[in-house]
């Protein structure tokens, strides 16, 4: 017992005298609380060269961590063990983080930028006012077709998934709220459904869809499409946009009866140890030389109708990737419907997937 006590006192001896020097190393070099920024985005959706040039101009130290979906960066933020000063979570995710008193109010006034952003996609529900996030990058929820192998099928109606040609044909995201709301839209009902026969109506339709489902799968759906190892994809517009400028014999559309417009933002967590670096980077990102670079680098459509002129022109006026007004006004965005209902879509998710089985 005597020898299992001195181990573990030598353990954290050893523990707390590396972190004594990781942190006097990193005083040393000028990484102090001070000048030290820690972002928490989504996984390659930054261009590293920003992140650089950000480092050189400022002076700051920028770390940066990566998180696969809104759930886990949500309970990362609550149990509080790092101190984050930027996150980039989406819409629904915001409306829970602003009711659970996690995000710091955003000054306006230290973001000189914030004009360049199209004001239509400011002072949406979500967010009113843009009290507490700004956008990052915005998009759609559609289909990605090989023309070449679906016939006479365009995807204008959802009900096209459904055709028993496309039989282990088509790929899904792996995404509730996704998956269950084009069953929704397919049925006219909206993505924020909370009538729970109608819910349990679009899954079992999907159900019916079973036989055509090659697989849901995560972000191995690119390069799945990129190599046509599928007909269709059911899919976020900028992992679209990725796949066309490698295959650009596919085709992305956004069916008729409506879809999901979605929206990442910035925010500031309440875990902030240095809001005023966090300010300094939001602004820096909605430079619309550097949200242009950006978003050339991740492929994903930007909010900021400045960074348009620094954009191809093939690029911006593409109406797949940068529909107009009309066609988003026709476009939902996910809402928070509440932990209960959440569970509730994410159940009947689970109950589709294990149907396919």
């Amino acid at each position: 017992m005597k020898q299992l006590v001195r181990a573990l006192v030598i353990v954290l001896v050893v523990s707390f005298g590396l972190l004594y020097i990781v942190n006097r190393l990193n005083t040393a070099q000028g990484y102090t609380g001070d000048n030290t920024l820690t972002v928490y985005n989504w996984g390659d959706y930054i261009d590293p060269d920003i992140i650089s040039q950000f480092e050189e101009e400022t002076g700051i130290k920028v770390i940066y961590e990566t998180f696969d979906s809104n759930e886990a960066m949500l309970t990362k933020i609550q149990q509080g063990g790092t101190s984050y000063d930027i996150a980039v979570p989406s819409e629904y995710a915001i409306e829970k983080m602003k009711e659970d008193d996690l995000l710091l109010p955003i000054d306006h006034e230290k973001l000189p930028n914030l004009p360049y952003i199209d004001s239509r996609f400011l002072d949406l529900s979500f967010d009113e006012k843009n009290e507490y996030s700004i956008p990052y990058f915005w998009g759609t929820v559609g289909v990605l077709y090989n023309p070449a192998e679906v016939g006479n099928l365009d995807f204008n109606k959802w009900d096209d998934l459904w055709d028993p040609s496309l039989k282990n044909d088509i790929l899904l995201v792996d995404g509730a709220r996704e998956v269950i709301g084009f069953g929704l839209n397919s049925l006219n009902y909206s993505l924020n459904e909370t009538n729970k026969d109608r819910l349990v109506e679009a899954k079992e339709k999907l159900d019916h869809l079973t036989p055509n489902i090659k697989a849901i799968v995560g972000d191995e759906i690119r390069l799945l499409m990129q190599n046509e190892e599928a007909a269709v994809a059911v899919l976020w517009s900028g992992i679209a946009q990725d796949v066309l400028w490698e295959n650009e014999s596919l085709e992305y559309v956004v069916p008729e009866e409506g879809s999901n417009l979605w929206f990442d933002n910035m925010v500031i967590p309440k875990t902030t140890k240095n809001p005023e670096a966090a300010h300094m980077f939001i602004n820096y990102m909605l430079d619309p030389e550097i949200a242009a670079q950006n978003a050339e680098y991740v492929g994903y459509s930007t909010p900021n109708k400045g960074a348009l002129n620094y954009l191809d022109e093939d690029t911006v006026n593409d109406e797949r990737f940068y529909p107009d007004e009309e066609t988003t006004e026709s476009l939902e965005v996910y809402e928070n419907l509440g932990k209960r209902m959440l569970a509730f879509y994410n159940d009947l998710f689970l109950q589709f997937k294990m149907h396919r089985k």
